[in-house]
Order: structure tokens, then C-alpha cells, then sequence
């Protein structure tokens, strides 16, 4: 499934979610909207470390971050693991892979279409929809990534 948000489209798997493919357009679009933070819907995992990884990801609240080296000290694994597991996740933005950067706030990598661009567009949207959020980042000289996009009339969910 194609979903629109922050001027580019992201691929998200809908055979990884166990739930109807409705449910997880509803709450895409939700998300989308700014009305949605976190994605009530089971996701499958190919491997017991990836699901770890991935709850570890769901973990992190909307509008904050946490580095590749906070989630391999949780998961007791190396940061490149779990930039391994970040790169393979099958459903973008439903497990929140953008929130995990690298231990100087630096954005490394992202999978989805647009790459580091994309993952940058999605902290700042979510920046805009939290207040104190704690989105760090390199980018600009303010360390708090803070948007002035507001919500993207462009966000939506391809049939």
C-alpha cells in the first residue's frame, strides 16, 4: 500500500500487519492528519530480534527520538544491528523507524523513498503536532527540529 505523507511516498506492507487492510488505511490516514500517534494494529515480524527491534521502535513516543545506541543497549545488541533492523522494516512510519538517529542527532539512513529527506520531513511533522517535542537532530544550528510545514494537505492513502 502507497501512502502520501510529507510530499513523498512511502511503501508500507499491508501483509506484515495483521489486521484489515481498512483498519490500517484508517489509522494511516489518522496519523497523516495529526490526529494519530501511535498505531494500534499487530505487525509480524520475520525474526524474534526484529520483533524486538521493532516494539523497541513503537516504544519511542511520537515527537521524541532516540539513538541506534539506546536501542542496542535495551535490545543488549550493536547499533548497527539495529540500523540493520531499521533498514528492513516492513511498515514505515505503523513502526517508527524515523525516530531512530544516530548518537550525534544525526539522521544516517532511511528506507523508505526519500531517504534521510523523508525521515527528516516526518520528525519535523511530528514536531509540529507536540509541544516540548524532543526531536533531535544536526540539521540547521538548532538542535530541536521544528517545522513550520504544518499539516500537509498532501498527506493521504492510496487505494
Amino acid at each position: 500500500m502507497q501512502v502520501s505523507l510529507v510530499e513523498t511516498t512511502i511503501e508500507v506492507d499491508e501483509r506484515a500487519v495483521d489486521a484489515p487492510t481498512e483498519e490500517l488505511r484508517r489509522q494511516v490516514r489518522e496519523y497523516a492528519r495529526g490526529d494519530r500517534r501511535t498505531f494500534d494494529l499487530d505487525v509480524d515480524a520475520p525474526t524474534e530480534f526484529a520483533g524486538a527491534a521493532m516494539a523497541a521502535m513503537r516504544d519511542i513516543p511520537y515527537g521524541e527520538t532516540r539513538t541506534y545506541g539506546d536501542l542496542a543497549a535495551d535490545l543488549d545488541t550493536s547499533a548497527v544491528a539495529v540500523g540493520g533492523a531499521c533498514a528492513r522494516n516492513p511498515v514505515p512510519v505503523v513502526v517508527p523507524c524515523h525516530r531512530v538517529v544516530a548518537s550525534d542527532g544525526g539522521l544516517r539512513g532511511y528506507s523508505a523513498n526519500g531517504g534521510v529527506d523523508t525521515k527528516r520531513r516526518l520528525l519535523e511533522f511530528e514536531a509540529t503536532h507536540v509541544e516540548d517535542a524532543t526531536v533531535q537532530s544536526t540539521l540547521g544550528t538548532d538542535p530541536t527540529v521544528r517545522s513550520t510545514l504544518g499539516t500537509d494537505a498532501s498527506n493521504s492513502v492510496d487505494p
